[in-house]
């Protein structure tokens, strides 16, 4: 974990183009309120590009009084900090589902579910996902603040490699995946 704020990733990312450090978003600057501003949607984007372990929640949802009109028996309310679903139903145990705005369809009475939140407490992210945010920042900021398109494509393009470094080691905080045997495998190796 770390001691990130959304505030200093902020200030960290202006200072990559060059811009002044700020310790508060009231601050009366253009880009200090370019980066309160960018900051949300930035997040919830780099949070919903990976299934990152610190943005990771469980629930068992009730059903909705009210069914869907047809082909499934009942409807589920996303949770509101929702991003991303990981997984329906129990691991190994998938449920057919369907996503209708912020609503799962599905036939079960109760439906497990592991989801994407939005968090919003970047003390919780790993190292390397607040780098990664602090690059998101400066790339989403670069153009507003320096003009310069060479300077925002290679932001763009630093960002694309530290995403690839932070996904595979978040990745890898899980123990290997084992595959089940079967006739393919068995097939594989005899």
């Amino acid at each position: 974990m770390s001691n990130a704020t959304a505030v200093s990733i902020c200030s960290n990312a202006l200072l990559k183009l060059g811009g002044k450090s700020f310790s508060d978003f009231s601050e009366q600057r253009a880009q200090v309120t370019l980066a309160a501003n960018l900051f949300p949607s930035v997040r919830d984007s780099v949070l919903r590009s990976h299934p990152w372990k610190c943005a990771l929640r469980r629930v068992l949802l009730s059903p909705l009084t009210e069914a869907p009109a047809f082909d499934f028996q009942a409807q589920f309310e996303l949770p509101a900090d929702w991003l991303r679903t990981v997984q329906v139903g129990r691991e190994g145990c998938t449920i057919p589902f369907r996503t209708e705005g912020t609503r799962i369809l599905a036939n079960v009475s109760a439906l497990p579910l592991v989801y994407v939140f939005r968090n919003d407490v970047p003390g919780t992210y790993s190292s390397n996902l607040v780098g990664v945010m602090e690059q998101a920042m400066a790339a989403a900021m670069c153009y507003p603040v320096t003009t310069s398109t060479t300077l925002r494509d290679s932001m763009i393009a630093e960002l694309d490699r530290m995403m690839k470094v932070a996904k595979a080691v978040d990745g890898q905080d899980d123990p290997p995946e084992e595959f089940a045997e079967g006739s393919f495998v068995e097939s594989r190796f005899s």
